[in-house]
């Protein structure tokens, strides 16, 4: 008899005291073992029976290798592991009680399952501390978000928090684990990496007090043999844009098991009696079809369940940074928006300078007075300007900085990030205002407010330096900024978005330094790189997928050469890279030729065409970026588009037929261009015939429309 797979939901079986989360492809478990929540399953859809007779991993692994004073047999098999007992791996809890106990005893207090969340409360034995372990289905996806909330339920003393982790994901046996993650830095970003997980402790973190551009809180794992479609891979992310850590243990047991938390270490929060402290979402993920649809089911996530607006498509922006930096004036913005409308685009956006005294970064921010000198009547003749062509209006700002240059600094310099008696250390002439503070976020919100009610649709909000210094002399605990801030940016950005329904926001920190699910769910798009040179975001770009939308990662076609990297690439390659994503524009429009011009306005018109293919389909990444071979990449709904890059030709190597993915087998497309026929059978064994021009930085976009 052929088992039944239960349908997606939250179950509990009170012989085995276990708790079973069925997702529509999966299947999750944990159980109460010894008085301690004890992981049981991550993997592929079990049936109940199936779950409840599985062993928990400490007590099987404990009898078969037995057990000695030196041994924790706990390590990397817990639900959720706090400090205290035999536990010497990784704790996603500690605590430092008044009278200096750090180890934690919890017993199960109460459990319910409400819907799509399962709630567990533990408490000390001895200490007033309650710790709340949250499971949450996702409607639609395989996703699992888990949280924590912490209680101090006393009267009388603090509890010093140390760590407190959103969640532990552990994860089976296997031979053999692969950690995927990314490296970078400014201008290079996402730079995907794959690379065994070595034996120990693994981390991955920001002390910077944004998500950074050097790591990004996400992490996949699987046995060494997955592909871009075939194999079995989890992972985990964090929905957080402040300091964060992840931890891949891996013990000498061949356990492997992923810590997901905000803050980082060296770090504390005192709670007080009656306080509670509630940790970000971790959400985590399982599929047997490989990175590729790893990642598709991330992006069906986000479309679903954290962007604001997921089913809007993004406009075509020009953004006039890299035509005039600083040397802007009233008369050369007009004269670009003009220009940018006869291509087609569909909101001009003024960068960094309209407020500004000097033709530089050394005064001016925290200010936000329109510079009279730029626009001597104002932002509303250019923002009349802008509508009267057919495009929406946006601007950039950068409300969580100061310049010591500027009249908000001088009246109120403890607004800003500081130790006493230490120096204030200046990074691009900038300190951090602390957004920890109530009014702090009062006078954000006002200026941001004004600025916007006249006619400005569009926001690229920029933080362009890390944190230092990291004091709040005047607050009862300091050290709580490192939350506090990034919580105040979150409820500036919703406050806003709120009183503003029609505004729409960027993310950007000097590029990609903030990026993650939670200001994924507080903005429309992500300014991945400030390095625009297109060769180098075919990687950045291909890292940014792997977890996050195509349709949030916004990239413009600049002039060339590059101002970052001084590469010369054709127009056309420019365009196909940045069509990948969200298309927009920064280039000097004024010295583009008649033949680029119209050239362009061609590009943008086809990317309207395909935008909803690229923007809500399904992406296939065919190959990956590679200097001097075929990279390529799908996106798929009812029609099809392709997009091929070759950089550099080799003699003899040419462009073979490129195999297709997830297309139904009885399909049949017509390519737009051409007018051929093509079965989607051919298309996926055989190949599609990419037709790309001679020389360096070739690409072609291939659009095929589905005929039944």
């Amino acid at each position: 008899m052929t088992a039944v797979l239960r349908p997606a939901g939250i179950g509990f079986d009170p012989g085995t005291r276990t708790w079973i989360l069925h997702t529509p492809n999966t299947t999750y478990a944990f159980r109460l073992a010894g008085g301690r929540p004890a992981h049981v399953y991550w993997g592929a859809a079990l049936t109940d029976a199936e779950v409840t007779s599985l062993p928990v991993r400490a007590e099987s692994g404990a009898r078969q290798r037995g057990s000695t004073s030196f041994e924790a047999p706990y390590d990397g098999t817990e639900e959720y592991a706090w400090d205290g007992g035999v536990r010497y791996g990784v704790p996603s809890l500690q605590v430092r009680f008044a009278d200096g106990t750090r180890g934690l005893d919890l017993d199960l207090v109460g459990d319910e399952v409400a819907g799509d969340t399962s709630m567990i409360r533990l408490r000390d034995r001895h200490y007033p501390l309650e710790v709340t372990l949250r499971h949450r289905l996702r409607a639609g996806t395989d996703v699992i978000e888990r949280s924590v909330t912490l209680a101090n339920l006393g009267d009388a003393e603090e509890i010093e928090v140390l760590r407190l982790d959103s969640a532990a994901w552990s994860l089976p046996h296997r031979e053999d684990y692969r950690l995927s993650h990314v490296i970078g830095m400014w201008g290079a970003e996402t730079q995907l990496r794959r690379e065994t997980a070595p034996a120990g402790e693994t981390v991955f973190t920001s002390r910077r007090g944004i998500t950074s551009h050097h790591a990004n809180p996400w992490v996949m794992v699987d046995d060494g043999s997955a592909t871009e479609e075939h194999g079995e891979v989890w992972s985990a992310a964090l929905a957080w844009s402040g300091s964060w850590r992840m931890t891949v243990q891996r013990t000498p047991l061949n356990r492997l098991a992923v810590t997901t938390g905000f803050g980082h270490d060296g770090i504390s929060w005192r709670l007080a009696p009656g306080e509670s402290l509630e940790t970000p979402v971790s959400a985590g993920t399982y599929t047997t079809g490989g990175f590729g649809a790893a990642s598709r089911a991330w992006h069906t996530y986000v479309r679903g369940h954290v962007l604001p607006r997921p089913e809007e498509e993004r406009p075509i922006l020009y953004n006039s940074w890299e035509a005039t930096f600083f040397d802007i004036d009233a008369g050369r913005q007009a004269a670009l928006a003009s220009r940018a409308a006869e291509l087609g685009v569909e909101l001009f956006v003024v960068d960094d300078g309209w407020f500004r005294p000097y033709k530089d970064d050394r005064a001016g921010l925290g200010d936000w007075r329109i510079n009279p000198d730029v626009f001597p009547e104002g932002l509303t003749p250019l923002i009349e300007h802008v509508h009267g062509l057919g495009m929406a209006f946006g601007i950039w700002v950068e409300p969580e900085m100061v310049n010591p240059d500027s009249d908000l600094y001088r009246s109120r310099p403890g607004w800003v990030l500081h130790q006493p008696h230490r120096a204030r250390t200046e990074l691009r002439n900038q300190l951090v205002l602390n957004f920890g503070r109530d009014d702090v976020r009062a006078w954000a919100f006002e200026w941001l407010n004004r600025l916007v009610a006249p006619g400005v649709a569009f926001l690229k909000w920029d933080m362009n330096r890390t944190f230092s210094e990291a004091g709040w002399p005047d607050a009862p605990d300091p050290e709580r900024l490192w939350i506090e801030h990034t919580r105040g940016v979150h409820q500036v950005m919703d406050r806003l978005r709120a009183r503003n329904p029609g505004l729409r926001v960027e993310s950007c920190s000097g590029g990609g330094g903030r990026l993650d699910l939670a200001i994924l769910a507080r903005t429309d798009q992500v300014w991945a790189s400030d390095n625009t040179d297109a060769a180098d975001r075919l990687r950045i770009q291909h890292g940014y997928t792997q977890l996050y939308p195509p349709g949030t990662l916004e990239a413009w076609v600049t002039d060339s050469p590059n101002t970052v990297t001084g590469r010369r690439t054709p127009l056309a390659f420019r365009f196909h890279v940045a069509m990948t994503g969200v298309l927009g524009l920064g280039g000097d429009l004024a010295a583009w030729t008649e033949a680029e011009r119209e050239e362009a306005a061609e590009l943008v018109a086809l990317y309207k065409r395909i935008r909803p293919l690229v923007q809500h389909g399904r992406q296939y990444r065919l190959r990956p970026p590679c200097a001097d071979g075929l990279s390529a990449v799908q996106f798929a709904d009812r029609d099809v588009v392709v997009f091929g890059f070759r950089e550099t030709p080799r003699m003899g190597f040419g462009v073979p037929p490129l195999p297709l993915a997830g297309l139904p087998r009885e399909a049949r497309y017509r390519d737009t261009r051409t007018g051929a026929v093509h079965e989607a059978g051919v298309l996926t064994h055989h190949g599609l015939a990419l037709d790309l021009p001679r020389g360096e930085y070739a690409s072609a976009v291939v659009h095929l429309e589905r005929l039944d």
